[in-house]
């Protein structure tokens, strides 16, 4: 059973309980660290934006149903006040409790459903590279997504395109994605659609930068077509983790790579997701 499937199955079974990072952490074997950014990839929520969403959810069905007492049910979701709870359900659906109640209803309401197990595609990864690299200066597009919010970055790098071998201080035929740091304070993580660029080259106005030091790579391969790649992460970071000494930080969590053969109109070619390690 592999990580994000035990994770998923832990929280179903407890989600009422008070439960942290740190419970889950300890359940599934990976560092707490680790689980902040292998869930999101994974399933598109934090691990707590999932509980809530999740506890939430069945509290706006026991309230569609009829129930007599939001209290009860505030504190059957875990929340100490009526006060609390109604703050968090206007926040997670756009209503409050009582009209929820009143209108018998959880029509139109953007329900967290539990995530099917056998939903948590598991991809059998080739053991990875271990490689050397220079500092990199990556620049390009960068836009914050939420963490449901992946399927907004074909469309970046559409935005991106153009500007690909059309300015100066380009290095290379290869394109960058740049997956920001992971917090689950923060819902979302920055993400740069971009090239590696001369550290002294000017960039063009729209772009933004990042500058990463010279560091040993972890570098997986990515089978199969662009838009399955979040699996190939949540192995990694499920399956792997453990057993290396991974290393992030300095406002990226990974790269992903796609080589000069990478199609973006096929979304097929040469795909890979680097990772620090230490040394």
């Amino acid at each position: 059973m592999s990580a994000i499937v035990r994770t998923l199955w832990y929280i179903e079974s407890r989600y009422r309980e008070e439960l942290c990072l740190d419970d889950l952490a300890s359940a599934t074997g990976l560092s707490r660290f680790y689980l902040s950014r292998m869930f999101p990839m994974a399933t598109g929520y934090t691990v707590s934006g999932y509980l809530r969403g999740r506890r939430l959810t069945q509290a706006a069905k026991a309230l569609a149903d009829g129930a007599p007492d939001i209290l009860a049910v505030a504190l059957e979701a875990g929340y100490s006040s009526h006060e609390a709870f109604t703050r968090a359900f206007r926040d997670q659906f756009g209503m409050t409790p009582e009209e929820v109640r009143r209108r018998r209803s959880i029509d139109n309401l953007t329900l967290v459903e539990a995530i099917k197990m056998e939903a948590a595609t598991k991809v059998t990864l080739d053991p990875p590279r271990i490689e050397h690299h220079g500092a990199l200066r990556i620049a390009g597009l960068s836009e914050h997504h939420g963490m449901a919010g992946a399927a907004g970055i074909p469309g970046q790098w559409q935005q991106f395109a153009p500007f690909i071998g059309n300015f100066d201080g380009m290095i290379g035929a290869a394109t960058y994605g740049v997956v920001g740091e992971f917090s689950d304070d923060v819902q979302g993580y920055d993400y740069i659609a971009g090239v590696e660029m001369r550290p002294d080259a000017d960039l063009p106005r729209e772009f933004a930068s990042i500058s990463i030091p010279a560091r040993t790579w972890a570098k997986f391969t990515h089978k199969g077509h662009v838009s399955s790649i979040s699996n190939t992460c949540a192995s990694i970071f499920g399956d792997w983790q453990p057993n290396m000494d991974f290393e992030t930080g300095g406002g990226y969590s990974f790269l992903e790579y796609y080589g000069p053969d990478f199609d973006p109109k096929t979304g097929y070619g040469t795909m890979e997701i680097w990772v620090g390690v230490k040394s």
